[in-house]
This record gives structure tokens, C-alpha cells and sequence, in this order.
């Protein structure tokens, strides 16, 4: 059943806040109503299982893993209905445009993504997503330092927290990540490390 608008859903916000689990549950909605349901995600994200979107609470739902947003095109099917988007940030900046052409052909389009990098940066084509979305959900996970609201995420190397001059993408790497409050986010420079 086609749907008499487009539109783009996008659910952001620190790791370890809920984000894959509420696209999982909107998707699963969609589901529930007939809808034809597509997941897309980058495929250097292989932490829990390549061919799904994973929460790290377990629950998952079927994805086609792509290395280009420009792929979510190609393997679009024609009765498609839904499209979920996990991992946005990850994607090359023709996230935005196909996010807005699939919106512009009537389809729902949900995307999930970090917002901000572990610099407490905008990450990657998140903030434009967001910018042109009908509707933006920014969820919050829990400080493990002090247990009050989270919005940051904290990258810890052997204990200790990564330094800003360090890549913002990292495959593979054995970090540590945890959520943070502004208050107990920690990114310190190099130089002045160095220095110190």
C-alpha cells in the first residue's frame, strides 16, 4: 500500500540510547500494517550480524549490507513502501539525496545515526538529515559516570579517553565506548597532553 506522501523520519542520538531499537520497532509497525519494509546499512558495520540491524539489547531485523547510499537505489524493490536507514552517519554525503528522492517518490524513510561523533561533533550527513526531516527523535542513554542523561559518546583507548586528533571512524579497532553526559565527556588534545 503506496502512501499519499513521502516523508523522513530520522532517530538520533549517543550510542547505547535506544536508537536501533526504536528504528527496529517502527519497522516492525510497518510491518504490522502491511507495509512493504526495506533496511539498508553500511556494510563496515559488522559488530552483531552482516546481514541485519542489530540493537545492543539483541533485537534485529533483516538488512541489505552497502558500501555507497547510492546502492540503497539499486536494490530497491519496486512495491517497497518503507525504508529504514541504520548507521547514517557512516554513509557518503549521497545519503541526503537519496534519503530525499525515495521521500519524494511517497516512500516513509526512518534513519538512524549518531548525531554527534565521539568529539561531540556533528557526524558525517546527520545534521542535514535531520535538518529536512518531518520529524526528528533525539534519544538519550544513561551516563556511566554519574548515571544522569547521556546525549555524548565517550571513545576510551586502554582505559583512557581517545584523543581528539584521533580518526573519527576506526574499523575493526578494540576501543571502549560508553555514554556520557556533557559533564564527564572527555576529549583531550594531543599537543596539550604532550605538553602537560
Amino acid at each position: 500500500m503506496k502512501h499519499d506522501t513521502g516523508s523522513v523520519e530520522v532517530i538520533c542520538g549517543s550510542m547505547f540510547c535506544g536508537k536501533t531499537e526504536e528504528l527496529i520497532r517502527r519497522l516492525r509497525r510497518a510491518e504490522i500494517a502491511r507495509q512493504k519494509v526495506q533496511v539498508f546499512k553500511p556494510i563496515i558495520d559488522q559488530r552483531y550480524h552482516v546481514e541485519k540491524v542489530t540493537s545492543h539489547a539483541g533485537m534485529a531485523f533483516d538488512a541489505v549490507p552497502i558500501q555507497f547510499a547510492a546502492d540503497i537505489l539499486l536494490h530497491l524493490e519496486p512495491d517497497t513502501t518503507v525504508v529504514g536507514v541504520d548507521e547514517a552517519q557512516f554513509f557518503d554525503e549521497n545519503v541526503i539525496s537519496v534519503v530525499q528522492e525515495l521521500a519524494d517518490r511517497k516512500m516513509r524513510v526512518l534513519v538512524a545515526g549518531l548525531d554527534l561523533d565521539f568529539r561531540a561533533e556533528p557526524f558525517g550527513s546527520m545534521p542535514i538529515l535531520m535538518a529536512m526531516a518531518e520529524k526528528v527523535d533525539k534519544l538519550e542513554a544513561i551516563c556511566m559516570v554519574c548515571g544522569r542523561a547521556a546525549t555524548r559518546t565517550q571513545r576510551l583507548v586502554n582505559g583512557n579517553p581517545a584523543y581528539y586528533e584521533d580518526p573519527v571512524v576506526i574499523v575493526g579497532a578494540s576501543e571502549l565506548y560508553e555514554a556520557r553526559c556533557r559533564d564527564h565527556h572527555e576529549v583531550p588534545h594531543l599537543v596539550e597532553t604532550l605538553e602537560g
